[in-house]
């Protein structure tokens, strides 16, 4: 196929056995761990966990990212859409309140064939935001919650950092079409988020004043009660980092982004704590559940 799912439009000639394109992925499906993760908000990973499905490559080149062996390296085991299928059905026969879609944009079509028939949890798309929207009108009543990053505001910052200077422009758009087809968030009785969005943002060290963009643009486009807000200070310093990025951030600059958030009205979500930034919450990626 030539593959033109995310805004990349790489055109690249994708095959079931050769790998092309940004995301250097084939066709169909490749994934390197199922599990049940507890380590997710709280509305998501409840008393049993989230079900989730790490996929291998990404359509984003972030050079911080902490999953890297699978985004980057690209380690992870070829499956079919009906293996996916019965990976779902083992993850909720485990006790799943959701099943956790961890990256999965670059195969959207090959995903979307596994939830051809409705799950009886709610389907979570957990993306780095950089979408398709057409891409993402394929998932309408097939994915309940959205749980997208924003990762950035500034275009300098996603260039230099994810290789993508369009970011913030798609991005916005993507998550404005994530919002059209689920509306505002709805918790059930448990607390687990039966619809909606979850908006992500982790703070970069040396980076508060596109936190505070990012922050801007949620507090001026969401009224109270449409979205949930997740402020991460999980950033780890991966091998070779440089700079800044060599770093975490500081218990100052969480602080500051915690309160400036406050300040502009966000208070439906979750602010994470800062302990929370320790490699030994990254999975290892073994291929167990595949």
């Amino acid at each position: 196929m030539l593959c033109d799912i995310c805004p990349r439009h790489c055109r690249a000639e994708r095959t079931e056995t050769s790998g092309a394109g940004f995301c250097a992925m084939p066709a169909g499906v490749v994934a390197a761990k199922a599990m049940l993760h507890r380590w997710e908000e709280p509305c998501l990973s409840g008393t049993r966990g989230a079900g989730c499905v790490f996929f291998t490559g990404c359509n984003l080149g972030c050079s911080y990212c902490q999953n890297g062996r699978i985004s980057q390296e690209n380690y992870g085991k070829s499956i079919t859409s009906a293996r996916l299928r019965e990976i779902f059905d083992a993850l909720i026969a485990q006790g799943a309140h959701c099943i956790d879609l961890v990256t999965p944009t670059h195969f959207t079509p090959w995903v979307l064939e596994a939830l051809q028939e409705p799950l009886p949890v709610p389907v979570v798309w957990n993306s780095g935001g950089y979408e398709s929207v057409s891409a993402l009108r394929e998932s309408t009543n097939k994915v309940q919650v959205y749980l997208p990053d924003l990762k950035y505001a500034d275009s300098t910052l996603s260039m230099d950092l994810s290789n993508c200077l369009d970011y913030f422009e798609v991005a916005r758009a993507a998550i404005d079409e994530m919002f059209r087809q689920v509306g505002p968030y709805q918790m059930g009785e448990d607390g687990l988020l039966k619809r909606g969005v979850i908006i992500r943002h982790m703070v970069l060290p040396g980076q508060l004043d596109n936190t505070r963009r990012v922050i801007d643009y949620v507090a001026g486009r969401f009224a109270p009660g449409e979205v949930l807000f997740s402020l991460m200070s999980q950033y780890t310093p991966q091998q070779n980092a440089s700079g800044q990025l060599a770093r975490r951030i500081t218990g100052a600059e969480y602080r500051a982004a915690v309160e400036y958030m406050r300040a502009c009205g966000l208070t439906d979500g979750f602010v994470q704590e800062k302990s929370s930034a320790k490699a030994e919450y990254t999975p290892v990626f073994d291929l167990s559940g595949i």
